[in-house]
């Protein structure tokens, strides 16, 4: 599955704007064809949520949209991040992300460590100043790194690239969009890649990465 994606968006499930379908029109009509909708979640609505996206799957497929029903696992004590995690997947989840160490917001510190340590989380979001050894981590077990466009969040892409880049571990660039004006067209995509300091070459890599493959590896 090939393609424009974002792997990281939020619907009225949560704290977005859109309804589900709205904020897959939307996409569709900038390009997309793989978009994840990862509504915030934690133990009180994380059945719910998976169960609601499921329900627009097809809707999702007639504008040439393959929708992944997902969850951000978000403020969650780390010692319990593997075991919701483990429940997303287990509901029918797509994709797992978790809401990494964000410089501007209070995440418990260990939430890092948690998610590069599970087998059931694909994406960690927007992880701050993530170490060196959770990034080894996250290499080993499948786990990317989010470069975010996010205002605030995306204080440390740099970072992320930098330790990615020791660590082998791979990259995504998503929107963590919320309304309408937080999604990215595939120029944007890209100038947010290369702000991180991707190399042209590397920006054309991630932004065109076979998502199949890697949610299968």
């Amino acid at each position: 599955m090939s393609g424009l994606y974002d792997l990281h968006t939020h619907s009225i499930l949560s704290d977005g704007e859109m309804l589900p379908i709205e904020l897959i029109r939307r996409m569709a009509v900038l390009g997309y064809t793989t978009v994840a909708i990862t509504d915030h979640v934690d133990h009180s609505n994380t059945l719910s949520v998976i169960e609601s996206l499921i329900q627009v799957q097809e809707s999702a497929k007639l504008f040439g949209v393959t929708l992944l029903c997902g969850v951000e696992i978000t403020h969650v004590p780390p010692s319990q991040i593997a075991d919701l995690a483990k429940k997303a997947n287990s509901a029918g989840a797509d994709i797992v992300v978790v809401h990494g160490e964000t410089p501007v917001e209070p995440v418990a510190v260990g939430t890092n460590h948690a998610a590069c340590g599970c087998k059931y989380v694909n994406v960690l979001a927007h992880p701050g100043l993530i170490t060196i050894d959770d990034a080894l981590l996250a290499a080993r077990n499948g786990v990317a790194l989010e470069i975010t466009s996010r205002g605030g969040h995306n204080r440390t892409n740099g970072h992320v690239v930098q330790v990615a880049r020791e660590a082998a571990c791979q990259l995504v660039v998503d929107s963590d969009a919320h309304a309408p004006h937080d999604l990215l067209d595939e120029r944007a995509k890209f100038v947010v890649a290369k702000g991180a300091g991707l190399t042209d070459a590397e920006c054309k890599e991630v932004i065109s990465l076979n998502i199949d493959r890697f949610l299968n590896s």
